[in-house]
């Protein structure tokens, strides 16, 4: 009956900690292939502890019966297997780390309070134009809305540094997620409908009942408030939310890239694995480029799977773009805030005398993030 005790005190202590472990950037446990393993602990955490408690449950009397101090192992291990329990499930599980805001406050630029040269996400529906400060979406982790008349889904995750805008349907039908943890150090949401696991980086489903899935990528960019504010004058900008003021005020260095942090730092040489890249994809190919080259041409006229690109940063080092090239023999340069070729001039917005580029979708993101998860990713 002790050795029944001892196994449901040590079962239920190992499935919490393997619950946790498996999801959350624990040592050794984010390069490991274990997202299905992780899974199915946490969906069979409850028969699991409820086998374990009942073993507890048997072997207590007889560990109460024990002569001397001996007895209270019986409440103290009891105790120390709540402790864990609850730690576990509500100081560190990473939708009780990081909450949702209560409310989501959308302001013109008049009544905007955000600083104009912090990072925003940016998304353009059929001209419903709305901002994402990086401060506050980097803490959230995600962010739903309504743009343009459709719900959009914002993410962002600070320890890949990827920021995504989905539309939330799945099977033609609106879903919610939750923050679960992460896999390869990439957050993952969990749907409410079938509870499977979703990747940020690229909207699949990792696993659960809809494993292989894609949410629809939405169309955003990633630049400064100022620089978003100047091609979208009537956009809406989120604000902070009163009860995460500390939290939202961590990100700063974060942002521009002066962190050090193990997990959410910069390395500010090139290649890295906590360098900065800019990653496209294209017909079934993609490419990285390396910040520290972009921040020293500016502009960057290349091929991704076989479509003539260009990608351009803004002078403010921060805000960037990519479109395709009209043709290979386009050669575009920057002249102050215009993209100039052929005698034609373009904002930075992609819009000109004689028409408009095609824009595309560009990541900012880690290296050794977008080598993960663009596994045959060519390097620019």
């Amino acid at each position: 009956m002790k050795k029944l005790f001892a196994a449901g005190v040590i079962g239920l202590i190992l499935i919490e900690l393997a619950n946790v472990y498996f999801i959350m950037p624990m040592p050794g446990s984010q390069g490991m292939r274990s997202v299905d393993a992780a899974y199915a602990v946490y969906r069979w955490r409850w028969p699991l502890r409820i086998a374990f408690g009942a073993l507890l449950a048997i072997g207590t009397p007889a560990v109460w019966r024990a002569a001397g101090w001996r007895r209270w192992l019986a409440p103290a291990s009891i105790a120390l297997a709540g402790l864990v329990m609850y730690a576990l499930n509500f100081r560190m599980s990473a939708d009780h780390m990081f909450l949702q805001p209560t409310a989501l406050n959308m302001q013109p630029a008049a009544r905007n309070t955000v600083k104009l040269n912090r990072l925003v996400v940016g998304v353009d529906i059929d001209g419903d134009a709305r901002a994402y400060p990086l401060q506050f979406i980097g803490y959230h982790h995600q962010v739903r809305d309504s743009v343009g008349g459709k719900n959009v889904l914002v993410t962002y995750c600070t320890v890949c540094r990827t920021g995504r805008v989905y539309a939330p349907v799945v099977g033609g039908r609106h879903e919610t997620f939750r923050l679960v943890g992460m896999d390869h150090f990439n957050a993952m949401l969990e749907d409410r409908s079938t509870g499977s696991w979703w990747r940020q980086a690229n909207g699949e489903a990792i696993t659960g009942a809809r494993k292989g899935m894609l949410l629809p990528e939405i169309p955003h960019v990633q630049v400064t408030l100022e620089q978003w504010l100047a091609l979208h004058p009537a956009s809406l900008v989120m604000q902070g939310d009163p009860a995460f003021t500390v939290e939202y005020g961590k990100g700063y260095a974060y942002e521009r890239g002066f962190s050090r942090k193990s997990l959410t730092g910069t390395d500010t040489a090139s290649w890295h694995d906590k360098s900065w890249v800019v990653g496209v994809s294209l017909n079934g190919r993609s490419k990285a480029y390396d910040w520290n080259r972009l921040r020293r041409e500016r502009v960057v006229n290349d091929d991704v799977g076989g479509t003539p690109v260009v990608v351009v940063l803004d002078s403010d080092d921060a805000s960037y773009f990519a479109f395709v090239r009209p043709s290979t023999a386009t050669r575009f340069a920057l002249r102050g805030d215009s993209l100039v070729a052929d005698g034609h001039a373009y904002s930075l917005g992609g819009n000109g005398t004689y028409g408009r580029l095609e824009a595309l979708d560009a990541s900012q993101e880690f290296w050794h993030s977008w080598r993960t998860f663009q596994p045959g990713t060519e390097r620019y």
